[in-house]
């Protein structure tokens, strides 16, 4: 399976693993999945540091840079097709990390981990609920 973590997913994972369901834990360790990460998630992770809402030691970008390098992943693509894709998905809100997000998973077809429960009510693309 090909896995699109959302950005407190992967926050979640390496900071603070019992956040994550059995289900998710397993789904993120087991060796035949492929980890994705947007870079969506790294400014997502920047923004959450600058507005205080995560603490890291350093320099943001350095921490951020060693959370992507701590965890085995291929970094998903931001296109043309998914902007496009990201303004015709039939979410609730607008908020655009969320719909980048969405957007990648629909386009790559990637099944999206999340626990937010605005993205996991959908058919458009496919997920994997931490609940």
């Amino acid at each position: 399976m090909k896995l699109l973590l959302d950005t407190h997913i992967w926050l979640w994972g390496l900071l603070d693993p019992d956040r994550l369901t059995p289900a998710v834990r397993r789904a993120l360790q087991a060796p035949e999945n492929e980890l994705w990460l947007s870079p969506i998630s790294v400014w997502e992770a920047l923004i959450l540091v600058e507005r205080g809402r995560l603490t890291v030691k350093g320099s943001a970008e350095e921490w951020v840079e060693e959370m992507v390098q701590a965890l085995p992943r291929r970094e998903a693509p931001l296109t043309h097709e998914i902007a496009v894709a990201s303004r015709q998905l039939t979410l609730s809100h607008q908020d655009p990390a969320d719909r980048f997000l969405a957007a990648t998973a629909k386009v790559m077809d990637l099944t999206l981990v999340t626990a937010d429960d605005r993205l996991l009510n959908t058919k458009e693309y496919a997920v994997l609920a931490n609940r």
